[in-house]
């Protein structure tokens, strides 16, 4: 499975987006790409949006599949956050409402990125984060 994941990452790289890159270009002024839950209480106040890692633990803890197959679940978690980028809303939103209170709904980002850009940031952001943990 870790080599196909990797296989899939160099394919990106190869002949597509750079999930990392589409992330430092688009996302980063916003969601802070990797911070403790202590460290990011510290600077809450400070935050524009919820913590990239925070987001993707979320969506691995909130998407229900009935297949036991990793790869299924993956798939779907970047399905949606290949459209949540162009269709934020309330409705489908994971965070908990202590974070939609302080943050809000992201903006829209139709537009903003192309089809490659948001298959690999969505790509990066499920992967990057498989085996943080934080003690």
């Amino acid at each position: 499975m870790r080599s196909f994941i990797a296989l899939l990452s160099l394919s990106a790289v190869l002949f597509g987006a750079d999930g990392y890159a589409v992330y430092k270009k688009h996302c980063m002024q916003c969601h802070v790409e990797l911070i403790s839950k202590q460290e990011t209480m510290k600077i809450f106040k400070t935050l524009k949006a919820p913590p990239m890692v925070e987001v993707s633990n979320r969506l691995k803890e909130n998407v229900l599949i009935t297949d036991d197959d990793d790869d299924v679940k993956r798939r779907v978690i970047i399905a949606f956050i290949k459209d949540y980028i162009d269709n934020p809303s309330l409705d489908y939103s994971m965070c908990h409402a202590g974070a939609i209170e302080r943050f809000g709904i992201m903006p829209s980002q139709k537009g903003e990125l192309d089809a490659d850009e948001k298959e690999a940031v969505a790509t990066w952001v499920f992967d990057r984060y498989e085996d943080v943990t934080f003690d």
